[in-house]
């Protein structure tokens, strides 16, 4: 089998990024990772114009967090989407989000709720994922409140460590039967890197746009032991049981440290009867979602997120090489 190749956008985009000079997160303070990810708003296109959007407080595990409400229609109750942010579950937040949230609420016709739950290290597991899950029972119970259809379960969507929390929180919610319609997972971490079993952490362990090193770097700073990398609400991947989900959505990136976890997540997801849908772009790297203005795929990822907010989530799986 040929080896991959970079989509000419990523190796244009790795070409920038050498000649600049950019660090890896892993080998900057915490502060400075912030700030660098903050920098993203540089690569997104400007911000799509949504009809309302306004900023609230939601209930989380120690108290109210901020949350961002994107409705494009607010004379209107579209179905609700609640989206975690990604970002290593230390980076990242509501202005980093705020132009992906808004091109998703303008595609997909949904209502679009971005929570800023508490991140690590301030914040270690679990707290990040009890903050999604509260939030979360409380969006599901009255979507209403936020401009949603009162009659539709809301729609779990997270890129990244968004897309672990996401995972999570669908299991969490399991013991609240319809509260969730599906669960979107966009290029999921679900397995602590330490003593990762997946090949493509090997085989991509240089990236591009993100290594295992800085993997390492973030989840190190979100468990609070080694130990806690084995419970499934932190490594979703490593629940006994996966049954009675909702059906799922899974995007990997062809060239991501963490694509055959999410694929093995998906076939253990088929293995026990969720219904499942798997796209891989081809030539990607992690993270190109955020990305739009140095990155022709996220918008092809925009509108496949679009569909399947606005519908559900498909019913067949199948791995893509």
């Amino acid at each position: 089998m040929a080896e991959p190749t970079a989509h000419p956008d990523v190796a244009r985009l790795v070409a920038q990024f050498d000649e600049l000079a950019v660090p890896t997160y892993d080998t900057v303070s915490v502060p400075h990772a912030r700030a660098l990810l903050d920098g993203v708003l540089r690569l997104q296109h400007p911000a799509t114009p949504v009809a309302g959007v306004r900023d609230v407080l939601l209930p989380g595990d120690a108290g109210l967090l901020p949350a961002r409400v994107y409705h494009p229609s607010p004379d209107e109750q579209p179905p609700l989407v609640l989206y975690l942010h990604g970002g290593g579950f230390v980076l990242g937040g509501l202005k980093a989000a705020d132009r992906p949230c808004r091109a998703l609420a303008a595609a997909s016709g949904c209502v679009v709720v971005s929570l800023d739950y508490r991140r690590a290290p301030e914040t270690r597991f679990p707290g990040p994922l009890l903050d999604c899950v509260a939030a979360a029972r409380a969006l599901a119970a009255d979507p209403a409140a936020v401009g949603g259809d009162p009659a539709q379960a809301l729609v779990l969507v997270g890129d990244s460590a968004g897309g672990n929390l996401a995972a999570a929180t669908a299991l969490e919610l399991r013991d609240s039967p319809g509260a969730v319609r599906a669960q979107v997972l966009v290029y999921p971490c679900l397995h602590p890197a330490l003593d990762t079993p997946y090949a493509s952490y090997r085989r991509r362990a240089d990236g591009p746009l993100m290594t295992a090193r800085e993997l390492a770097w973030f989840w190190d700073l979100y468990l609070p032991s080694p130990a806690a990398g084995r419970d499934p609400r932190a490594a979703p991947v490593l629940a006994e049981d996966l049954s009675g989900l909702p059906p799922t959505t899974i995007v990997t990136a062809e060239l991501d440290p963490l694509r055959d976890e999410a694929l093995h997540y998906a076939a253990r997801l088929a293995e026990a009867g969720v219904a499942v849908e798997e796209t891989t772009y081809a030539g990607a790297a992690h993270g190109f979602w955020w990305m739009d203005a140095a990155l022709s795929q996220a918008a092809e990822l925009t509108e496949l997120l679009a569909a399947t907010c606005a519908g559900g989530a498909g019913p067949t799986w199948s791995a893509q090489a």
